[in-house]
């Protein structure tokens, strides 16, 4: 079974072929998030060159380079992007079942123009060759067509990177639907404060790849604006002239209480908005941890400017809904089986045998 996988570069493509391979240059990666970056990727397979619309709004269009590419040969591609390659090995494994499972689903249902799930953070990552390592094809091959199942249906796998104590049910993060094996658990695994078998900082070492080490609060987190960026921010990420911000208000909060759905008041502008994501877009320059937080009444900085200031309290990175991957690695390290896991983080889910 190929896939075929859409991957943005600058806004135009550059690429090395090589004996087998070819490397794409300036490749965009965390696209809207605060780990927006661009990197050189290696990656096998086929190449097509198509245009698409611009990843920033109002943007030129850009290129998308499409790598057609066989299903399992992408899987040990996306683990290690997603997780480092050196993760525990259990970790590995769940993450081949919940990523394959997820693209089966994806392949039937596309979403996407001239290709089927795209490379980046709003499918799951796939950042090619040079992450990878043999761990990460041992994994693929002991899961090889393994999905989970709900009933007869294949589980839509959904995953976030730390729940911050706990997981987030369907609803709060997409359509108003019950979707049985999404559901909220109590989740201490990823906690820093809890006592492990395994230092925490050796499991976040060996499962965290670079970029992802660079964001150390994530379970735990604050952000503090002034009344005047907070103002700014929103305007801009919104398109919206909403004056001064003079409240913001959660009306409606899933079951691990991220907000799903916010009243921002300003001066010239009210608007109710969700979901999650779009919370965490219009509140940050690039985008909160995630939707969990709550929110200080505003404050006057002490000193020789007085100035009022916003600030959010809050916990976890992404949606929260399914595996914890900061999580699920801990269990792993302290010698859960990737079946324990799964089970763990998708209720009532179950492991069938193949695929192919």
């Amino acid at each position: 079974m190929n896939i075929r996988v859409g991957i943005l570069t600058a806004p135009h493509i550059e690429f090395e072929q090589r004996e087998s391979t070819f490397v794409l240059k300036d490749v965009r990666i965390g696209i809207g998030f605060h780990w927006d970056r661009h990197e050189d990727q290696e990656f096998a397979g086929t190449l097509e060159i198509k245009q698409s619309s611009s990843p920033v709004k109002g943007g030129k269009p850009w290129q998308v380079a499409i790598n057609t590419i066989d299903l399992e040969e992408y899987l040990c591609s996306v683990i290690s992007s997603e997780m480092n390659a050196n993760s525990p090995m259990e970790l590995l494994k769940a993450h081949a079942v919940i990523s394959r499972s997820w693209a089966i689903r994806a392949m039937q249902k596309p979403n996407h123009e001239g290709f089927d799930v795209c490379a980046d953070d709003h499918c799951q990552r796939y950042e090619g060759l040079r992450r990878m390592n043999e761990r990460a094809v041992e994994a693929v091959r002991a899961t090889a067509g393994q999905v989970l199942l709900y009933g007869d249906e294949i589980c839509d796998c959904r995953y976030h990177k730390c729940c911050g104590g706990r997981t987030e049910v369907w609803r709060t993060c997409w359509e108003d639907i019950d979707v049985p094996y999404i559901q909220s658990v109590r989740c201490d695994w990823c906690d820093p404060k809890r006592k492990s078998l395994v230092p925490r900082t050796s499991v976040l070492g060996t499962s965290l790849n670079d970029y992802d080490q660079e964001t150390t609060d994530f379970h735990d987190w604050k952000v503090t604006y002034t009344a005047a960026e907070l103002s700014e921010i929103i305007r801009t990420k919104s398109g919206i002239d909403f004056g001064e911000i003079t409240d913001l208000v959660p009306l409606k909060r899933g079951a691990s209480g991220r907000i799903c759905e916010l009243k921002i008041v300003g001066t010239k502008h009210t608007e109710i908005i969700g979901k999650e994501l779009k919370i965490r877009l219009w509140l940050s320059r690039t985008c909160l941890y995630s939707s969990w937080f709550e929110i200080d009444p505003p404050s006057i900085q002490e000193g020789d400017e007085r100035r009022p200031l916003w600030t959010f309290t809050g916990h976890g990175w992404g949606h929260g809904a399914g595996l914890c991957q900061i999580g699920a690695a801990v269990m792993a390290s302290e010698g859960k089986t990737y079946e324990e896991i799964l089970k763990f983080y998708y209720a009532g889910s179950r492991l069938s045998a193949t695929t192919r």
